[in-house]
């Protein structure tokens, strides 16, 4: 396929991509949803029970008992069918989505506008910084990246090696250099460059949670010294895998840094792709992108309402 074919690709391509990702996800509810469902009144119990398999498909407490109460306020005592209740909670679940769907915007008037990646280890973050990069590379922008996680030398080779296959100047050093002085560097080099975007990744070590505060502050202590308005964005990447442990997640980064928007990956390995509602329902925080896959193109913008019908089984 060609770059404008990708570029221009019907959403079936990608809609059916995220159907496939969400199967582990989605059969769990639609299962329980037709057990549950079949030839029955929607009693008390059935509510409750209803609001028992949103809860264990990570969709929250609070949000699971606000979609349960909310399709009871119109059908209580009535005979439903699975069908109808999988396409009445895929539309009240896009509804509480959609304030959250907001892609990641490049800032014009920025020159670079300074995104700090952050995220645990293993949560695909480096992937993640390579498909911004090759995203805003198509659109004709040109993309610095910033090999910040000195940590690790494996996550330094990946992030060249992505830089390589996107066409993106990387600002790197040896293993165990100081991360705030690289990211520095990478800010002083992007101007000079004249790029439109610098991508800084960044360590993960929860482990040693007091060193990774205190580096990933000086990070914006030393981007500070060049542009006071620096970072623009902190994007959190979470594996979806994790589950529940994805809250604590945010409240540890946000406690560092000021996260200003969520990338949720691997939703095609788990079978916890509800959280993502849980998520945004807790904390309001734009999710930008969601990822399928370790392609390339396996990470697009976030799309509500594709996301609940996917979620839910159903075809968009």
């Amino acid at each position: 396929m060609s770059e404008e074919q990708e570029q221009t690709e019907p959403n079936g391509g990608w809609l059916s991509r995220l159907k496939r990702g969400l199967t582990r996800s989605s059969s769990k509810l639609t299962g329980g949803i037709t057990d549950l469902f079949t030839k029955r009144r929607l009693d008390d119990e059935a509510i409750e029970e209803l609001e028992d398999l949103l809860i264990t498909a990570d969709l929250g407490v609070a949000t699971s008992a606000k979609l349960a109460a909310d399709f009871a306020s119109t059908r209580f005592n009535k005979e439903v069918t699975p069908e109808e209740v999988r396409g009445t909670l895929a539309e009240d679940i896009a509804k509480l989505l959609e304030p959250a769907a907001r892609p990641l915007a490049v800032d014009p008037a920025r020159k670079p506008h300074v995104i700090l990646v952050c995220g645990v280890n293993g949560s695909g973050k480096t992937t993640t910084i390579a498909k911004f990069a090759r995203q805003f590379s198509r659109q004709g922008r040109k993309v610095y990246l910033a090999a910040a996680d000195t940590f690790r030398a494996a996550a330094i080779e990946q992030l060249q090696i992505w830089g390589e296959r996107a066409g993106c100047p990387v600002v790197a050093s040896k293993q165990g250099s100081d991360a705030a002085g690289l990211a520095f560097d990478a800010l002083q080099q992007a101007r000079a460059g004249n790029a439109d975007v610098l991508l800084i990744d960044t360590a993960g070590r929860l482990q040693n949670r007091k060193d990774l505060m205190a580096e990933l502050q000086k990070i914006v202590r030393v981007l500070r010294k060049i542009d006071e308005t620096a970072p623009h964005d902190c994007v959190l990447v979470m594996d979806a895998g994790v589950g529940q442990n994805a809250h604590s997640q945010v409240e540890i980064f946000r406690e560092i840094v000021d996260v200003s928007g969520l990338v949720l990956t691997k939703l095609d390995g788990s079978a916890r792709g509800g959280v993502v509602v849980a998520l945004a329902e807790q904390f309001g925080l734009p999710i930008h992108a969601i990822g399928v896959g370790e392609g390339m193109d396996d990470m697009r913008p976030f799309d509500a309402r594709a996301f609940g019908r996917a979620l839910m089984g159903l075809e968009n």
